[in-house]
């Protein structure tokens, strides 16, 4: 990381070991110019570009895709019953609804995925590369660190989701036409109304990756391989959704993180169904706390070789 590297030396000179309570108190703008830093470092990275670049593809594949198959006046394909991916019946009525789609389509694997990239890469890939061990011997502090990459992958999640939703609507408004919308309850809302509606699903899509995040930090701190690392975390990812799928487990599905991710569609109802949104939100929360704090009892208790 080129970013803290230069100013290494110096603090190792103040700080030369790296234990667990090693170090100084860091100063708060130190703090600060660290989650810079490592905020630009990840955004820098080829592989986080080429996430993104794939991410914003998905709702250009999609626009093109409906745009083919409805150029002979024939409708879309999806249907109602007001789950994400009928969204799709929609889009060449407006535009609009390419971000809704999208979204629901790039959150069950897309999104999630690049988010255990990420998160999974947080630790562990410091480690691989040998700069872990000096990451902590300038002021940090392990929970500081470690709450630093959280908060630089919850950007991530953030940016990635803006990504995806800013693609969709540039791609719906070039092939199909924009004006006010329809609801799933049958009301009708202005456009700018629907582009309120859009920017808070897009709040929503992003929190819902809380708790893979969490999951991917802890397991980060569990292996020096950044590749083992993003490699279990799409694992556990891939297995929950299948588990997710199996009727006889309907008893734990709703428990399963990825469970109420696509409730974000119940924002596009008049009124708007809070239920679900909210047992979303408590369980990522829920998420978060615990892998979370199996994350900094690990990491603060690991012995640091590289």
């Amino acid at each position: 990381m080129s970013q803290v590297d230069a100013g290494v030396g110096e603090a190792a000179a103040a700080a030369p070991t790296v234990g667990p309570g090693a170090g100084r108190a860091p100063n708060p703008l130190w703090t600060f110019g660290f989650l810079r830093s490592e905020l630009v470092t990840t955004f820098r990275r080829w592989r986080t570009l080429a996430l993104l670049g794939v991410l914003a593809a998905v709702p250009v594949l999609v626009g093109i895709a409906v745009r083919i198959e409805t150029r002979d006046g024939s409708s879309a394909g999806g249907g109602g019953g007001g789950e994400g991916p009928a969204f799709i019946a929609q889009i060449t009525n407006n535009g609009l609804f390419l971000v809704f789609t999208a979204l629901a389509a790039t959150l069950p694997f897309f999104l999630p995925m690049a988010i255990g990239v990420v998160a999974g890469d947080a630790v562990a890939g410091e480690a691989n590369a040998g700069t872990l061990r000096y990451l902590l011997v300038a002021p940090a502090g392990r929970t500081r660190l470690l709450l630093t990459k959280y908060a630089t992958t919850m950007a991530f999640c953030l940016v990635a989701t803006l990504v995806v939703a800013v693609s969709a609507l540039a791609v719906g408004a070039l092939l199909f036409p924009l004006g006010d919308l329809t609801t799933i309850s049958g009301t009708r809302i202005s456009f700018a109304e629907g582009l309120a509606r859009a920017l808070l699903i897009a709040l929503v899509v992003a929190a819902s990756l809380i708790g893979v995040a969490a999951l991917g930090l802890f397991v980060s701190t569990l292996t020096n391989s950044g590749i083992a690392a993003m490699a279990t975390t799409v694992g556990l990812l891939i297995t929950v959704q299948i588990l997710d799928q199996i009727p006889q487990l309907h008893a734990l599905q709703p428990y399963f993180f990825s469970h109420y991710w696509l409730s974000f569609a119940d924002l596009m109802r008049d009124p708007v169904y809070w239920d679900d949104l909210v047992k979303n939100l408590g369980l990522q929360a829920l998420y978060a706390v615990v892998f979370g704090s199996a994350a900094w009892a690990r990491f603060t208790t690991k012995d640091i070789t590289a």
